[in-house]
């Protein structure tokens, strides 16, 4: 099984309504971590985490830019064991640009980005509750004519802390955006 070689996506990236969307750059860490953090939903990681994300996984993330503020992001890689997958860690957006659909048009970038290397397959984890993310994704699955599929993952007795349990969704078959 050989791995893809991912590019980041170009540099200029794509515009969508006046929201440029594109590959993160070292110097957006600081405002994702931000993102993360203010959004009362997300498990922050430590902000290093986002710095070695932005340097290591561009391929694999996008932000998205309104007046040169990153103002949404999604950062995903793909699996080592599962070279046609693209796991996608977290996907925020800010308070001023929710309802406007830059969390789903964040993943359709990453999906027509990744499809190039092969990635033909979306998995993330939500928890239950988090209704929000599981509508997008489910969003993201019909535009795509994707099953969406669900199963158990992590449940709470799994995580050292107080976490709530975890559910796989996987997305497929991803089709490339001249497909749909």
């Amino acid at each position: 099984m050989s791995t893809p070689t991912l590019s980041p996506p170009t540099a200029r990236g794509t515009e969508r309504g006046g929201t440029v969307l594109r590959s993160p750059r070292v110097g957006d860490a600081a405002q994702i971590w931000r993102i993360a953090k203010d959004s009362q939903v997300l498990d922050a990681n430590p902000s290093y985490a986002y710095l070695l994300w932005c340097r290591d996984f561009p391929a694999t993330s996008v932000v998205a830019e309104v007046d040169g503020e990153v103002v949404g992001f999604v950062i995903g890689f793909v699996r080592p064991k599962a070279p046609d997958t693209v796991f996608v860690w977290q996907v925020a957006v800010d308070p001023s640009q929710r309802g406007r659909g830059t969390g789903t048009a964040l993943l359709h970038k990453l999906l027509d980005d990744t499809a190039a290397a092969g990635v033909s397959i979306l998995e993330t984890t939500v928890s239950p509750d988090n209704e929000a993310s599981i509508a997008m994704f489910g969003s993201v699955a019909r535009k795509r004519g994707a099953d969406m599929l669900k199963r158990p993952l992590f449940d709470p007795s799994a995580f050292p802390d107080d976490h709530e349990a975890e559910d796989l969704y996987t997305i497929a078959p991803i089709t490339p955006e001249e497909h749909r």
